[in-house]
């Protein structure tokens, strides 16, 4: 059955003819003639008959109402973040660890539901608690609609809370929720993942627009050129898998080099595994945190300042001895790594030399000596502002002249790095396990550009601590994401990867009794992005079934 056009005269009417089989022939009928084109388009009068035919059809039907219909709604939602990484934070673990925290706890709100809904917050924007309660509008959460801003201060406080047990604290913070959350953690990710023998450490700093706390906020040394602000200092470990272990925060006044004594002694009570080894750069290195990591029998591989550091600058570069090429596990052929080992006293030193580094740090320094010649010429005032220079120049009351002791000061050390440890590793794999640092400071970006959340507007230590352990979240499932990614064969950028889900989109269509969910295409990496996690795409259009509430 079928509607058509018979026009007569002058006229058009709007028919429903059955189409019957005679034997071999196919005939016609008329069903009947619902009237004149005419005057059933005025109005919508064929909408209302369509609309009224649906009711009797088991299958989805969308109808095109008019433009004035007052009883059509359409929201639209973005679907894909929370599709990706609710699947992620489930099969983490992360969720079953906050629910069994709060099992003897009495909320009010799903505090759960608050803290992925400030993680993936964190993930997608960034920026405060308050911009968070209102960006979710856009987005289709479960279980998150019920709750407000306060809701999300409450599950930060509850994150950030000191525990009872204050055991393995150090001197510059508390043991909190956070941290029970992330040993439950590294207890389930050790299941999976074996072979963890190494952590790598490093710091960032994030300034308060407000008092920043009791006691975290302060002033510091700040690495976001804000001297004005008070700041916190929030240490990130990872393992040589790249995967986050855990965050600690600190007041603001806290350097680095104090910091990495009470971590390691951290790590050991904590995390338990059975090779541990300590990899930091050189800004976390001092004679009393040696001394202090020998005597906890610390295992470490630290990197040491060539130019600050008397014995490594006057002895160990001045040790001669041959190298010995670096070859990674199944490679073959020329390598452009090349180490020697030094020994002064009872002090084990790794000289790296990369000759491609070398080559290149000789070929930048001598473009910066012949743009200083040029400078020269034109007087010294021609160097003011230039800091590039400052090093190369020898200044007396008459005279400004190139210093020619100090370029060959510095060719002493182009392409070269040196490793302090005391582990039995040989020196080739010192330097390799040294180098993975530099393979994971890619990591150590993208988390600070997650960490990135600013601006604090919270008032309690409590409240800081688990807004900041939510980037450290966010940071876990970005990396599980890059991971399933990896081992699909994908490598996408996280701003194509953001834009895409984001893309997603579902519009409903609500009309009388019934609610029709039409899908939005998946473009770019979003459909492989779904095929790598595991999660089912929704259908194109599904009908929603309406609950009543009683």
């Amino acid at each position: 059955m079928f509607a058509r056009i018979k026009k007569s005269g002058r006229n058009e009417y709007l028919q429903l003819v059955e189409n019957r089989r005679e034997g071999k022939k196919i005939s016609q009928r008329v069903v009947a003639t619902i009237g004149r084109m005419d005057e059933l388009q005025t109005g919508g009068k064929i909408e209302t008959i369509i609309r009224s035919l649906s009711r009797f059809s088991e299958k989805i039907t969308l109808i095109i109402s008019a433009r004035d219909n007052p009883d059509v709604q359409a929201t639209a939602r973005k679907i894909g973040p929370a599709m990706i990484f609710e699947r992620l934070w489930q099969e983490l673990g992360i969720a079953k660890i906050i629910r069994n925290l709060l099992k003897d706890r009495k909320f009010e709100f799903d505090v759960e539901r608050a803290v992925f809904l400030t993680v993936l917050h964190r993930l997608f924007v960034s920026g405060s608690d308050r911009y968070c309660d209102k960006w979710r509008r856009d987005y289709r959460i479960d279980g998150v609609e019920n709750l407000s801003l306060h809701h999300l201060y409450r599950a930060m406080a509850f994150l950030g809370e000191e525990t009872k047990n204050q055991e393995d604290r150090t001197p510059f913070s508390p043991r909190c929720t956070k941290d029970v959350i992330e040993e439950d953690l590294f207890d389930i990710s050790s299941n999976l993942f074996t072979g963890v023998d190494l952590f790598f450490f490093d710091t960032t700093s994030i300034y308060f627009e407000g008092g920043g706390g009791d006691t975290l906020g302060q002033k510091g040394h700040t690495k976001d050129h804000r001297p004005d602000l008070n700041q916190m200092v929030v240490g990130t470990l990872i393992n040589d898998d790249g995967r986050p272990v855990c965050c600690e925060i600190w007041p603001g006044n806290t350097t680095d080099v104090k910091t990495l004594i009470p971590v390691a002694d951290r790590l050991k009570k904590r995390f338990p595994v059975d090779i541990f080894c300590l990899v930091a750069d050189r800004g976390m290195i001092s004679k009393e945190t040696l001394e202090a990591l020998d005597e906890r029998d610390i295992p470490y591989i630290l990197g040491s300042r060539m130019r600050k550091t008397k014995e490594v600058r006057d002895k160990v570069l001045a040790r001669p001895g041959r190298y010995k090429e670096v070859h990674p596990m199944g490679t073959k052929g020329p390598s452009p790594l090349k180490v020697k080992e030094v020994w002064v006293d009872d002090r084990r030193y790794i000289v790296c030399l990369n000759e491609k580094q070398a080559w290149k740090d000789e070929q930048d320094r001598r473009l910066i000596i012949d743009s200083l010649k040029e400078q020269l010429k034109k007087g010294p005032k021609a160097l003011v502002g230039n800091r590039g220079y400052r090093k190369y120049v020898k200044m007396d009351s008459n005279h400004v002249a190139i210093d020619e002791a100090k370029i060959e000061e510095e060719s002493r050390y182009d392409g070269k790095w040196i490793l302090q440890t005391n582990t039995d590793l040989s020196a080739e794999m010192t330097a390799l396990k040294y180098k993975e640092l530099w393979q994971v400071e890619q990591v150590f970006r993208d988390m600070k550009s997650v960490l990135e959340t600013r601006p604090v507007f919270h008032q309690t230590d409590e409240t800081i601590r688990g807004h900041v352990f939510c980037s450290f979240l966010a940071l876990v499932l970005r990396k599980e994401l890059d991971s399933r990614l990896e081992r699909a064969g994908h490598c996408f950028e996280w701003t194509d990867i953001k834009q895409d889900l984001e893309a997603l989109q579902e519009v409903t269509i609500t009309e009388q009794s019934k609610t029709l969910a039409v899908r939005t295409e998946c473009v770019g990496t979003c459909g492989k992005v779904f095929q790598a996690v595991g999660v089912a795409i929704p259908s194109t259009i599904r009908e929603l079934q309406i609950v009543k509430e009683p």
